[in-house]
This record gives structure tokens, C-alpha cells and sequence, in this order.
């Protein structure tokens, strides 16, 4: 039986149409094997030799290993987070004048505490011709000390901004002046 030759002609376009679409899922083929040996080899950590469930065991291993640093720099920052709580780190400055004849409030009461209110207030006088400096210890906010109202002043600012509050909201008009 002989074909004409149109009916081959039909035929070689068909097949080549095939052959063409089997060479275009090849390559779409070959693609896709790619990106999977490309994941499986991040799986694996690019050791080819390596199964599946060994790698899983070594990436588990790690995380377990991260647990344990991150508990560590748990255990550290609590270690830290006690140490600040110690830490001189509430300062609060009153500046004023000692003397009525003198201007410039050049006369001041620093006071320096910790978390729990614990720490020291420096107070220096400053006159024309002398300058006195003074330093009392502060225990909970209070002294055994007596202190000058600028020194309580100091102490109050510094308690309040270790509390988070607004150290000026219970001050009187008179107390925002002698500390301007």
C-alpha cells in the first residue's frame, strides 16, 4: 500500500509536532529533577552519601543545640538583668541658689540610686569665696542623714523616673522654679 505523497507530508508534520513536544517535556522534565536534587541536597547538607533520615538526625541535633545556647543567653540575661537592677543608673540634678546674694544657681543636689531606691546624694555649696561639698548615703529612698529639701527634691526625681513616672506631675509651682 503506497500513500500518496500530501498524506506523507501530513504525517512528517505530525510526527515532527510530536517529537517536538517530547523534547519540550524533556527539558521541563530535566528542570524539574533539578530543583529536586537541588532540595534534596539542602536537605542533606550536599552530602550525597547521606539519607534522608541522617540528616534530619544531624539538623535535629542542631536545633537541640540551639535550645541549649539559647538558654544559656537566658541564664545571662537574667544574670545581667540583676546586675543593672544594682546599678547606680536613676540620676536626677536640682539646681538652685544657696545664698540669696548670689544668681547663676551655680549650688546643686545630684542624686544617684539604683532599682530598689539604694544609692547616694552629692550636694555642693557654692558660695563667693568657698565651695562645700557633701555626700549622704540613701537607703530606700531615705537617709539617716537629715536632709535639705533639695536633697529630698534630688531623691524624689530620681525615685520617680526609676518608677517610669513623670518626675514634674506632683511638684508644686515652687518646686518647678527652684529647679529652672
Amino acid at each position: 500500500m503506497l500513500l500518496d505523497s500530501e498524506t506523507l507530508e501530513v504525517v512528517a508534520l505530525i510526527a515532527a509536532g510530536v517529537a517536538v513536544l517530547s523534547l519540550g517535556l524533556c527539558l521541563s522534565l530535566i528542570l524539574r529533577i533539578s530543583r529536586i536534587t537541588a532540595a534534596y541536597d539542602s536537605l542533606v547538607d550536599g552530602d550525597r552519601g547521606a539519607s534522608f533520615v541522617d540528616s534530619v538526625r544531624k539538623q535535629s541535633a542542631g536545633i537541640d543545640g540551639l535550645r541549649a545556647d539559647v538558654r544559656v543567653l537566658r541564664e545571662d540575661l537574667a544574670a545581667a538583668r540583676t546586675d543593672l537592677s544594682d546599678a547606680l543608673r536613676h540620676v536626677a540634678v536640682v539646681r538652685y541658689d544657696a545664698f540669696g546674694d548670689m544668681g547663676g544657681r551655680m549650688s546643686f543636689s545630684a542624686a544617684l540610686l539604683d532599682d530598689a531606691g539604694d544609692g547616694l546624694v552629692l550636694t555642693s555649696i557654692n558660695g563667693r569665696s568657698e565651695t562645700r561639698t557633701y555626700a549622704k548615703g540613701v537607703k530606700g529612698g531615705s537617709s539617716d542623714h537629715s536632709l535639705s529639701p533639695e536633697e529630698e527634691q534630688a531623691i524624689a526625681y530620681a525615685t520617680r523616673a526609676a518608677d517610669g513616672r513623670d518626675p514634674d506631675a506632683d511638684l508644686t509651682g515652687a518646686t518647678r522654679r527652684s529647679r529652672r
